[in-house]
């Protein structure tokens, strides 16, 4: 054969190749684009329920000594924040009918708190008709919850605040852990070092094996429609999960969606950025010891400063308000 027909057999030979190798670069590009947009979603639609965790609630109620991570949360506006901008970010916001779909793909909701969590997810029950119910509600609050080998019991919070149960004394505890453990035989109470590592992992181990059991459920459920895909809980590295019990905040999963010749599967934390109080200033008026937010106008020798009102009122300082402004 001439040169000519050589190359006409050669290009019929890997046109077929080329084809599909266009085919599939075109795929992966628009299953990446889709990718990104469902992240956008995501991110977007936690960041705005983290917003609204603490907008509308009474933050009244908390005592004026509480740390600042102890907010009120207004758990329903930021769960109708996190699907209302879900929707929109899907373009299904007035298609009840493919949001009933997205859905599905939400097996669990965290809300982070400061002394325990939530968590949103399906449930199943018989209602008074007979008829078996079935929506996303949300679950009791789950205490960051610790027990050691002599008995004693520890409920975490985000900081330092704790409440402790002495075996020994048969007594209860709450304070900061470097006032309440001069109050109990607690071990753990003794070493802050420790004491932080064990907070950590006691509440990221008590929020992971709630969203496992939560996520298990879920497909136990959506098997039922026929979903062959099985939710997991996705690993989360260590850092995300250092942020997540520094403050309050949202944790959301969407997974299983079919996209290209694979599914999406991710998650997104986001935290409240809670509104730190002003900080609180221990100083000197003449003889007496007294505490004020740092924002007052006040020129006293400063003595030391603390997180909270009712750490400096437990180191034996008197409140002190501002002269232009409540304290």
């Amino acid at each position: 054969m001439k040169w000519i027909e050589w190359a006409i057999v050669g290009a019929l030979i890997f046109l077929p190749f080329a084809t599909v190798n266009r085919i599939e670069v075109e795929t992966q590009r628009k299953a990446l684009l889709t990718e990104l947009r469902y992240n956008a979603a995501l991110d977007a639609a936690v960041d705005d329920a983290a917003r609204m965790l603490t907008v509308n609630a009474n933050q009244q109620r908390e005592t004026q000594y509480e740390s600042a991570k102890r907010v009120v949360l207004n758990k329903d506006e930021a769960i109708a924040a996190f699907y209302r901008t879900l929707y929109a970010s899907f373009g299904i916001a007035d298609d009840p009918v493919a949001q009933g779909v997205l859905g599905r793909y939400i097996p669990a909701i965290a809300v982070i708190g400061y002394d325990g969590f939530y968590v949103y997810a399906e449930e199943e029950w018989t209602g008074a008709d007979g008829n078996t119910e079935r929506k996303p509600v949300w679950g009791a609050k789950k205490p960051y919850a610790y027990a050691d080998s002599s008995g004693n019991s520890l409920s975490f919070t985000l900081d330092d605040f704790v409440l402790a149960y002495d075996a020994d004394s048969r007594s209860w505890h709450e304070g900061l852990r470097a006032d309440v453990r001069h109050q109990t035989n607690i071990a753990l109470l003794k070493d802050a070092e420790r004491f932080e590592q064990v907070r950590r992992s006691t509440i990221v181990r008590a929020i992971e094996d709630e969203l496992a059991y939560r996520i298990n459920k879920h497909n136990e459920s959506v098997s039922r429609y026929g979903f062959s895909y099985t939710f997991t809980l996705p690993t989360i590295s260590q850092e995300e999960w250092h942020n997540t019990v520094d403050d309050v905040g949202v944790l959301a999963f969407i997974q299983g969606i079919p996209m290209g010749g694979k599914f999406y599967n991710n998650y997104a934390l986001g935290g409240s950025r809670v509104l730190k109080k002003p900080e609180i200033v221990g100083a000197r008026k003449g003889s007496m010891k007294v505490y004020y937010r740092s924002t007052c106008d006040f020129t006293y020798p400063v003595e030391e400063t603390f997180s909270s009102e009712k750490a400096a009122a437990q180191k034996g300082y008197m409140p002190l308000g501002c002269p232009d402004s409540p304290s």
